[in-house]
């Protein structure tokens, strides 16, 4: 699965699949399925514009299938039937971190922001490649439904889309080695603004007034991660974002602190297990 932007859990999560499902030029075949353990932690923003970060992590078992139609690795969960050098249509995942409103000044009192989910469909357009280096240039548009859950029950909480420019450089450093940096906008439905930027009357206070969220604008972000291999079966990854809310459709928002958020983390994936059964190497040193 891919596990990309949103703040926290998707810059974690990304790290545990980034070992082992790259695939080189001339390398030898490499197995149908893999399975391992990954995790990551980092130094997070409670929330979009949030005034204040906390440490988190998490620790989670992998799997990556390379099948002929159906593949699941660090790219995403996509069909070959919608692959090609030029485009490609995976379906993306992402997600958050919950975060304890007693532990966030603005938010005291109020509920807490739970563990958060997004899906959805990505369509990848590459822009420019150099096969010799290898490196390209993609344009990604990501369309995702968010759902958060307290692990008790889940709810529906709204549609993000982030267009994004992304840049990837391959061998970059050592081989098997990925650098990708990715700059672009995040919108939101009127429902995610409320989750985020939302003061119901019972929980306004004189430095806290009332507010109801306004979907739109939500804001820009510049992100990198750095994969680098140790061994066979062991990667690293280091990953950061660097946001900014200027002219956010909800910055007058009480819960709105800051326009700046910067997230850095580091993360690892361990394969334990690799299939007999193996599939050939691709022609394009990206799939």
């Amino acid at each position: 699965m891919k596990i990309r932007p949103t703040p926290g859990l998707a810059l974690c999560a990304a790290m545990a699949m980034a070992g082992p499902a790259l695939a080189q030029p001339a390398v030898p075949p490499q197995p149908v399925l893999e399975a391992g353990i990954g995790g990551g932690g980092g130094w997070l923003p409670d929330y979009p514009a949030a005034g204040q970060n906390h440490p988190q992590g998490l620790v989670f078992p992998y799997l990556i299938y390379r099948g002929e139609i159906l593949r699941s690795d660090d790219r995403g969960v996509r069909s070959r039937f919608y692959s090609s050098d030029s485009i490609g249509l995976d379906l993306s995942f992402s997600g958050a971190f919950p975060s304890r409103s007693d532990d966030n000044k603005a938010r005291r009192g109020m509920p807490d922001l739970d563990w958060q989910g997004e899906v959805g469909p990505s369509l990848r357009l590459t822009l420019w490649r150099d096969m010799d280096t290898p490196q390209r240039l993609n344009l990604e548009l990501p369309v995702r439904a968010v759902f958060s859950t307290d692990l008790s029950s889940i709810h529906y909480r709204g549609i993000t889309v982030s267009p994004e420019l992304a840049w990837e450089r391959l061998n970059l450093g050592g081989a098997g080695t990925r650098l990708r940096l990715g700059l672009g906008p995040v919108f939101a439905t009127n429902r995610l603004m409320d989750y985020y930027y939302e003061v119901q009357p019972q929980y306004a206070l004189p430095d806290r007034p009332a507010y109801n969220a306004k979907g739109g604008y939500l804001g820009t972000r510049l992100q990198f991660s750095y994969r680098l291999p140790l061994t066979e079966r062991i990667a690293m990854v280091a990953g950061g974002r660097l946001e900014n809310f200027s002219g956010a459709r909800n910055d007058d928002s009480p819960l709105f602190r800051q326009n700046w958020n910067v997230s850095l983390a580091l993360g690892f994936s361990w394969t334990l297990y690799r299939s007999e059964a193996t599939v050939a190497s691709t022609a394009s040193p990206f799939d």
